[in-house]
């Protein structure tokens, strides 16, 4: 995919009065990696999302399967970036250099609930080299990312992901991982909500995982989806990685600079 094919879709964009662009974090801004806590945005992108941060006609937001603090001390997006955490539960904005975000509680029953699931995951994971547990504020997340047998992790993921439904959990499976949430989570829901707070009459998404890839076939012109790596997608353009984004957000932000309805 070559910026000659992303003339169309960003004039498109460029045009709007108010422009969501909202993102995924891992795998879109910054490169898939081994533990997540290494995780960083490329600079490209990063310099974009700066760029961006600065139009007035443009509200950014990350939206991630990440608890949102992780999100905000990883990502380091700009001030006022709303943040979307834990695929949807979890809703904030950086502000101050840190996530400030709205209050979730979990019931008692929810909580336990969370207990089994992550026991009976991390009981799971010893089946498996490399296997581990990842703990969120609502849920718990099985990787295999760390295995070498990829047949074994993939029967481990289906274990995992039955395991979730048995115990009453929301199951949602990505590339490697199959995360197991108490509480009913989804990016297109999250979207949705962004879009009516910004007022936006444009919407870009980008992702690259399967969980993105639900919202990817919510999204149509004028609005834009945008998947970021190999695979199947309804999205209307695809990307290579994390870099050819930021070049992406780039011209975007220089299409909306130039255009005369600022």
């Amino acid at each position: 995919m070559t910026s000659s094919d992303w003339a169309g879709p960003i004039a498109r964009l460029a045009g709007a009065d108010r422009l969501l662009v909202a993102l995924d974090f891992d795998g879109t801004l910054a490169p898939l990696v081994e533990d997540p806590a290494a995780s960083r945005p490329v600079p490209p992108a990063v310099q974009a999302l700066a760029r961006l941060a600065r139009l007035e006609r443009v509200r950014l937001a990350l939206v991630s399967g990440r608890p949102a603090e992780d999100l905000a001390r990883l990502a380091r997006p700009p001030e006022g970036t709303a943040l979307i955490g834990s695929h949807g539960a979890e809703r904030g904005r950086m502000a101050g250099g840190s996530a400030v975000l709205e209050p979730v509680a979990l019931s008692p029953a929810r909580e336990q609930r969370l207990r089994s699931i992550t026991a009976a995951l991390t009981r799971l994971a010893g089946a498996g080299a490399g296997a581990w547990v990842e703990s969120k504020p609502f849920a718990a997340v099985f990787h295999t990312r760390p295995m070498a047998d990829r047949l074994a992790a993939a029967q481990l993921e289906a274990e995992a992901a039955e395991l979730g439904r048995e115990l009453g959990g929301h199951v949602l499976r990505g590339k490697m991982v199959v995360e197991v949430a108490v509480l009913p989570v989804g990016k297109s829901a999250a979207l949705a909500r962004l879009r009516r707070s910004a007022d936006a009459d444009r919407l870009v998404f980008a992702g690259d995982d399967t969980t993105d890839e639900l919202a990817l076939r919510t999204i149509s012109p004028p609005d834009l989806g945008v998947k970021v790596g190999a695979g199947p997608t309804a999205a209307e353009l695809r990307l290579a990685d994390p870099w050819a984004v930021g070049s992406f957000l780039a011209a975007l932000a220089a299409a909306i600079e130039a255009h005369p309805n600022r």
